[in-house]
């Protein structure tokens, strides 16, 4: 997939089920603006939640910025590298809530994990992956909103 901004379909509309087309048209033309709210969005999130790529960034790529479901999960991958949430894991160190031995075997199990979850995610067809993400969103919903803890 080519790098840059949102694609645009031929009619010159962004390619969007945006009812206000204008306004749709007008918003994605914006890309840089979309983004950075994305980011300060899942940094938000990540701060509070300890949540960012995967529930916040990717969705928000999908259906923001109408990338296909690989290259969202890719983009969102990239965009984590360099900052990780190191101010907020700062804060919560300096308040004594980090288990470091923990946070750094998790850390050995990412490096590992997101490496095979990506040759399994290119290797899929687009539409399996994307029912899969859904899937695993929903058992995460239902986990939390049902959870008595």
């Amino acid at each position: 997939m080519p790098l840059g901004p949102p694609r645009f379909a031929a009619s010159g509309t962004a390619d969007c089920a945006c009812t206000f087309s204008r306004l749709c048209y007008s918003l994605r033309r914006m890309p840089t603006f979309w983004l950075l709210a994305i980011g300060l969005v899942a940094g938000v999130f990540s701060g509070v939640f300890g949540i960012g790529g995967g529930l916040v960034i990717v969705p928000a790529l999908l259906y923001v910025m109408k990338m296909e479901t690989r290259e969202a999960t890719g983009t969102s991958l990239a965009a984590l590298i360099p900052p990780v949430g190191l101010l907020g894991a700062l804060e919560y160190y300096r308040n004594g809530f980090i288990n470091i031995r923990y946070a750094a075997l998790i850390a050995l199990g990412l490096f590992i994990g997101a490496y095979f979850g990506a040759k399994v995610a290119v290797a899929l067809p687009q539409i399996t992956l994307r029912r899969l993400y859904g899937v695993f969103m929903l058992l995460i919903s239902v986990k939390l909103l049902f959870d008595s803890k």
